[in-house]
């Protein structure tokens, strides 16, 4: 694990790669979320691999740009949130990092004005 112990058991899937998208990092929600498809096993393979299309031509786009992409999904009655950004390591590009955070159904939205 190359980032902070707290990461391993945080409550949403974390997973992190390389600029050349090789998949360097996953923490245990990660691997479980991803377990049909090699769990833990993933680390060291591009995340190129792990994805069909269309999803396979977005996540090229967001390496070769650097952009970051952020959406929800409702799969099997569980709505998460989905935020793909790039990380930086000394200012420069190192890879990105996706966060998938479940939304509750019952979640409070504040407006703030």
């Amino acid at each position: 694990m190359i980032f902070g112990e707290w990461i391993k058991e945080f409550p949403g899937g974390i997973i992190v790669t390389d600029a050349a998208g090789k998949i360097i990092d996953m923490n245990e929600v990660a691997c479980k979320t991803w377990e049909k498809f090699g769990g833990s096993g993933l680390i060291g393979k591009n995340i190129l691999d792990v994805h069909t299309e269309p999803s396979r031509s977005k996540v090229k786009e967001m390496l070769e740009t650097q952009a970051a992409n952020k959406y929800t999904i409702d799969k099997n009655g569980v709505k998460k949130l989905i935020y793909q950004t790039p990380w930086y390591k000394a200012g420069a590009y190192a890879g990105f990092v996706e966060l998938a955070l479940e939304i509750p159904k019952d979640m409070t939205n504040y407006i703030r004005g």
